[in-house]
């Protein structure tokens, strides 16, 4: 027993000691060019390994790495208009690819998300946009950007799970799975603020969704800020839908999808903070998910002595849409422990199981436990 275990830490720290003097140096220059004009990104590496009590014919109990990095470019001639470009490379894929559950173990763009993006032979390109914004009279203002656009980037953000490099890792606790939300395409999108208020809404074309078809997609999401005695907190409404161009459960009529619901967020006090995200969707569409639960506590490293560390813990459930699953659970803990200003090292572990109902490929419960260890680079 001693030497398995020796044999999975080894695995999974060997790609970190290649790492840190990639990630370290870096990640303490200023990137901060002048007031105009700033280059900054994240660089992370992962490795992941999967124990399986319940698997599929055919897959191992085994460890997978993977890497990724994004650079982002910002230029901002006056204070009215910004240029912005984002290019993601990735390395293998760790998990995700041979994992048995219906949801990624780690949620970052990796090597295959950087290739053919949407299906339209776009490498590498993840975003470039241009801004405008209009300033009006009592904290007012309107944004207006078009080009090519993340919806992540104006829907069902969350303080406490939304960044799958320095918090959750699992797929389902950076954005809702309910909501099927595009990245890396052509669209447009509106932000108006006015003090602790403010709405965003887009339109996307997505060049290619998992039937094959292009689709065009819309958002809009209405939000609050409060600051009360018990701390900061976020309040978010969102609705999403599609063109009819998704294939119902029979696959022979085309549908569209239809997806509502909240996020929200709260502090208390400087240690403890909390998350929860509620989403539902219509089922016209073949869809594997017909709600999504979750929620989750969000330890900060004041209460240790250690301000720039903190500890996640996230639960949710998935009752089955109108395919072969019945539901999905994931629970996840991290503890992030921050070298150095900017760079941090992860543990993390994932309970993830899948219950299918009829199915020739999986078993009836596919259950099994993820370990993993994250190192990131912010500059």
């Amino acid at each position: 027993m001693k030497g398995a275990a020796e044999s999975v830490k080894n695995q999974l720290l060997q790609p970190f000691a290649a790492m840190v003097l990639a990630t370290v140096a870096p990640a303490t220059m200023a990137y901060g060019i002048n007031d105009n004009f700033s280059i900054g990104g994240v660089l992370a590496a992962a490795e992941q390994c999967q124990n399986l009590n319940s698997a599929s014919e055919g897959v191992d109990n085994e460890c997978k790495g993977g890497m990724s990095l994004q650079l982002e470019m910002s230029l901002r001639p006056d204070d009215r208009n910004e240029l912005y470009l984002k290019l993601g490379f990735g390395i293998d894929h760790t998990l995700n690819e041979i994992s048995p559950w219906n949801l990624a173990p780690w949620a970052a763009d990796l090597e295959s998300d950087v290739l053919n993006i949407n299906g339209l032979s776009r490498n590498y390109l993840m975003a470039a946009w241009y801004k405008h914004t209009v300033t009006f009279e009592n904290e007012n203002a309107l944004s207006a950007s078009i080009g090519i656009l993340d919806s992540t980037d104006y829907l069902d953000s969350n303080v406490y799970s939304n960044d799958e490099y320095t918090q959750f890792m699992n797929q389902i606790f950076v954005n809702n799975g309910s909501y099927g939300l595009p990245s890396y395409d052509a669209g447009a999108a509106l932000e108006w603020k006015s003090g602790s208020w403010s709405v965003n809404a887009l339109g996307i074309n997505v060049g290619e969704n998992d039937d094959g078809n292009n689709y065009n997609f819309w958002g809009a999401q209405a939000a609050y800020q409060a600051d009360s005695s018990l701390g900061v907190g976020n309040y978010r409404v969102i609705l999403v839908g599609t063109s009819s161009n998704f294939l119902d459960p029979s696959g022979t009529n085309e549908e569209d999808r239809l997806a509502w619901g909240f996020s929200l967020d709260q502090a208390f006090g400087d240690v403890v903070g909390a998350f929860l995200r509620v989403a539902w969707q219509s089922d016209d569409a073949a869809i594997d998910y017909k709600a999504l639960y979750s929620g989750g506590l969000d330890f900060n490293g004041n209460g240790w002595g250690r301000e720039t560390d903190n500890i996640g813990v996230g639960y949710a459930y998935l009752p089955g849409g109108n395919i072969d699953l019945n539901s999905s659970q994931i629970f996840e803990i991290y503890y992030r422990y921050s070298l150095i200003k900017n760079v941090g090292i992860t543990a993390d572990v994932q309970y993830m199981k899948d219950n299918y109902s009829n199915s020739e490929i999986f078993n009836d419960d596919t259950a099994g436990w993820v370990f993993g260890l994250r190192l990131t680079a912010e500059f």
